[in-house]
């Protein structure tokens, strides 16, 4: 059982994640009365990302681009042109995002991608913390149901197979991996760990994965909860429900370590599914409350559908209240709790 413990100040939230879900919540985190730290997965292998990667046999720079760019106050120019992505008719740099290139100069600059990033949080007025999961370069595996087996992040959903496990590795296979600097303090020290949303098995267990990680998430105090995705993912969650994703979660670190489910009950449109131009995403998540009752001790059930012109995302300010509003009220409790011993 977690033990409670007192304290006298803003809450800190830890979001673990990747992908294009982690920003849009985090974007709503920053206006919040809360001191946020972002832990970025190094575990993508594809794009513009994968190109730098190989490159300069370094950390994936797309990821924690899209997070700096979420947390900073800089201008909205500033941040257009750090995310400007080349065109595809220009043969030298197809592709790839000026952010993208300034990560991976600034890394090179620097000789280390974790001094690289505190560099541009200052540059970029970001406002809380970012902390790529681990130093170098990961490389993801995965285990089918059917006992067969592929590595690399863009590779792993292309077999159109159920996913049993992952694992990581250095790309030096030779070298322990090891979750980067401050990251495993971060988990250990904060009120909330948020998980997602994100890709379940490539950009959420990537990072659990990082034994560090896994370890400090069963250990810590903090209340942890997990953001449901609205839509199954090809290659990915196909057939699998909100319960299912946690039972994966759950299965991955050997035992239950989630506190809270938020999960989404909200129905999306037949023609945002038919019309959804990002052909990885299919039918929506289904909702299994008796599932997640077995799973966790509390559920956040409503509607936290936001439809886009590109697409079907979290509401990021209903999310990041529900997530504040928890982490407050436990800190309220715990408050009051000590005053009445």
């Amino acid at each position: 059982m977690k033990q409670l413990k007192i304290t006298n100040r803003r809450p800190k939230i830890v979001v673990i994640g990747g992908g294009t879900g982690l920003p849009v919540i985090l974007r709503s985190l920053k206006e919040k009365d809360a001191d946020v730290t972002a832990v970025v997965t190094v575990a993508d292998d594809g794009g513009s990302s994968g190109a730098l990667r190989k490159s300069f046999n370094a950390v994936p720079p797309g990821d924690l681009r899209n997070v700096l760019t979420a947390l900073s106050d800089i201008p909205e120019l500033q941040k257009q042109i750090f995310q400007y992505r080349f065109k595809k008719d220009d043969s030298t740099l197809s592709g790839h995002t000026i952010g993208n290139l300034i990560i991976s100069a600034t890394a090179d600059m620097e000789g280390n991608i974790y001094r690289a990033i505190q560099l541009l949080a200052t540059m970029m007025h970001v406002k809380g913390h970012v902390y790529p999961a681990a130093e170098e370069p990961l490389v993801l595996h995965a285990k089918y149901m059917d006992g067969t087996t592929e590595s690399g992040e863009s590779h792993i959903p292309k077999k159109g197979k159920m996913i049993d496990y992952v694992t990581v590795t250095c790309t030096d296979e030779n070298k322990t991996v090891k979750a980067g600097r401050k990251v495993k303090s971060s988990i250990m020290d904060a009120d909330m760990v948020v998980l997602g949303p994100g890709s379940l098995f490539t950009s959420i267990l990537p990072n659990l994965m990082i034994p560090e990680i896994g370890e400090a998430l069963l250990k810590t105090e903090a209340k942890v909860v997990y953001i449901s995705n609205i839509m199954t993912q090809l290659g990915e969650t196909e057939n699998v429900n909100d319960a299912d994703h946690i039972k994966v979660l759950h299965k991955h670190l050997g035992q239950k370590f989630i506190d809270i489910a938020l999960t989404n009950i909200g129905q999306v449109p037949e023609f945002y599914i038919e019309n959804e131009q990002n052909e990885e995403y299919l039918l929506q998540v289904e909702h299994d409350f008796k599932g997640l009752q077995e799973e966790v001790p509390l559920i956040i059930s409503d509607d936290f559908l936001q439809l886009t012109s590109k697409g079907v995302y979290h509401n990021g300010e209903k999310v990041a209240e529900e997530i504040f509003k928890t982490a407050f009220n436990s800190q309220r409790k715990i408050k009051e709790y000590f005053k009445n011993a």
